[in-house]
């Protein structure tokens, strides 16, 4: 089973996530936002395979350029975030994608909202997502920050055809601070989405 590890960096804390192979002692590291000096430690000695980008807000990817010298790993991003943030990738990553990481998969799942590229990485185990990696797609009690109304309802409509499709079980891993679960979000999700949702709602919002 691969280990998942975090480190938050940056004036920001976003969390840097490292997947481990502790058989090949080898690594995924997802997301360099702010603080090289802080993920090359984090890093260590592993050897870092790939580097993959929930979004390309600069608080997940002012070290980008810096660990991609460093570990001379390719480094996948949505083309939508590509585009937008002007990234260079070396694989876009795409809707329903795999990553394939000694014995284990990662599933992409894109989900738009937070920004267009916005994606969500699954580790599958024993046949289904357990754990995910989900970028500031959503966070305990609440989606990810939307800058328009219709961003937010392209964001719940992302989410519900993604993360509420998954197990009560599966632990959510946000970009920002403490992980959750899909049953702990799961009623106040459904309960907001089905409720009267302002027209100019947007920002920071709860699902209460």
């Amino acid at each position: 089973m691969l280990e998942l590890k975090v480190h938050p960096v940056g004036e920001y804390q976003s969390n840097c996530y490292l997947l481990v192979a502790p058989k090949t002692h080898q690594g995924i590291l997802i997301d360099a936002g702010d603080g090289a000096e802080e993920i090359l430690r984090f890093v260590g000695s592993l050897e870092i395979v790939q580097i993959l980008i929930t979004h390309g807000h600069v608080d997940h990817v002012s070290a980008l350029e810096i660990v991609r010298e460093a570990f001379g790993a390719p480094v996948g991003i949505h083309p939508a975030d590509v585009d937008v943030f002007g990234l260079r990738a070396d694989f876009l990553l795409q809707d329903g994608d795999t990553v394939d990481f000694v014995d284990e998969e990662l599933r992409v799942s894109h989900v738009p909202g937070h920004t267009p590229g916005s994606v969500i990485f699954g580790l599958i185990e024993r046949g289904d997502i357990r754990r995910a990696i989900v970028g500031d797609a959503i966070f305990p009690g609440g989606p990810g920050h939307t800058e328009t109304p219709q961003a937010l309802v392209t964001s719940l409509d992302s989410l519900a055809r993604t993360v509420f499709t998954w197990g009560d079980e599966v632990i959510l891993y946000p970009g920002h601070g403490d992980p959750t679960t899909v049953g702990e979000e799961r009623a106040a999700f459904e309960a907001f989405r089905a409720g009267s949702i302002p027209p100019d709602l947007c920002g920071d919002v709860a699902w209460c």
